[in-house]
């Protein structure tokens, strides 16, 4: 059955390579992002395979994320799948020296745009009986690492409203899927480092990392299981990465 997929951040990196699993197999599109440019190339290189529908979004502006829906032609406005994707994360300093706005615009985006993306849609799927949201979290939600500490924050926050999502919609045929990554190569880095192509490039040096296919493969996959099933939480690393073994500082000695 053909559904209408919202995606966010879809400019680029998951929300991009999800956009194009979802158009082969049919589905129509909404697409929005920061950067029109970028989703008009993708809007016309898909049109082909979908109806795309494309409209601009900050996630981190409430008023325009109210409005979103009624800016959409009439016909788009009924999401049958809603993948939270637009994310990021700013720097890898340990808390004591991470800049403030950082943690800020994290909050803002992680947090604060899935919210309000969730909020306006989901009464909707609600009315009418179907729906999936799809929330991108990431390992760093359960698996803390130096200078992870607001992003990882912001990811637990993910993880636990999925599951407080789960558990308010028991009694409806609505899904919930938190889906975490770990070390995948998209723009995510290059974001993370501001700008910096070798600081970026080495985050992924003398490995295999997940790529925005990988994990659009996932995505769409949790969607097209039966109906009475809900995949609640899907972590996925590369071969390459496991968890860290336990931080001892044997360095401290009469400090303590």
């Amino acid at each position: 059955m053909k559904k209408r997929v919202l995606i966010t951040g879809a400019s680029s990196g998951f929300g991009e390579a999800c956009a194009r699993r979802f158009s082969e197999a049919g589905d129509d599109l909404v697409l929005c992002a920061r950067r029109m440019d970028r989703l008009q190339a993708l809007s016309e290189e898909l049109s082909g395979q979908s109806e795309v529908v494309i409209q601009t979004l900050d996630v981190t502006d409430p008023q325009a994320v109210e409005g979103f829906l009624d800016a959409l032609p009439e016909a788009s406005r009924e999401i049958d799948v809603l993948v939270n994707n637009a994310g990021l994360a700013l720097g890898l300093q340990p808390a004591h020296e991470a800049d403030l706005q950082d943690w800020q615009t994290m909050v803002d985006t992680n947090i604060k745009g899935l919210m309000h993306m969730t909020r306006l849609i989901l009464p909707g799927m609600v009315q009418r009986r179907r729906g999936h949201i799809i929330n991108i979290g990431s390992v760093a939600g359960s698996w803390p690492y130096p200078g992870g500490n607001a992003y990882g924050a912001t990811k637990a926050f993910v993880q636990q409203f999925s599951r407080g999502l789960k558990a308010d919609l028991v009694g409806t045929p609505l899904r919930v899927t938190n889906i975490e990554p770990g070390l995948a190569e998209t723009e995510f880095s290059l974001v993370r480092m501001k700008g910096d192509a070798q600081q970026a490039a080495d985050v992924y040096q003398g490995t295999q990392p997940l790529t925005g296919p990988d994990i659009a493969e996932i995505v769409y996959w949790v969607t097209a299981v039966p109906p009475h099933v809900n995949i609640n939480a899907l972590e996925v690393m590369p071969v390459c990465q496991a968890w860290s073994p336990f931080a001892v500082d044997r360095t401290l000695g009469d400090d303590l």
